[in-house]
């Protein structure tokens, strides 16, 4: 998946479980402060996050993560993960 798709896999994710506006969604949108998503969202995206990639989400992955674009960043480096051998 590169990072086009990963981007609109995440976009429709957004719209489909937080029903957000489409339009809102941009790599820069913060996830509280634009998008309205609080701690309780979190714990389901990160969820959600899981069933993308197939990996489990840690905590800590997800520690640092304000924006789209940082959701988008922790997408891809599970699945580079889960590419790379072990």
């Amino acid at each position: 998946m590169d990072s086009q798709q990963v981007f609109q896999t995440l976009k429709g994710t957004l719209v489909e479980q937080f029903e957000l506006d489409p339009a809102k969604i941009i790599p820069a949108a913060r996830l509280q402060e634009d998008l309205g998503l609080d701690s309780i969202d979190a714990v389901d995206m990160i969820i959600k996050l899981q069933e993308i990639t197939g990996c489990k989400v840690r905590p800590e992955d997800f520690k640092e993560v304000r924006t789209v674009a940082d959701v988008q960043r922790v997408i891809e480096k599970l699945l580079a993960m889960q590419a790379s051998p072990a």
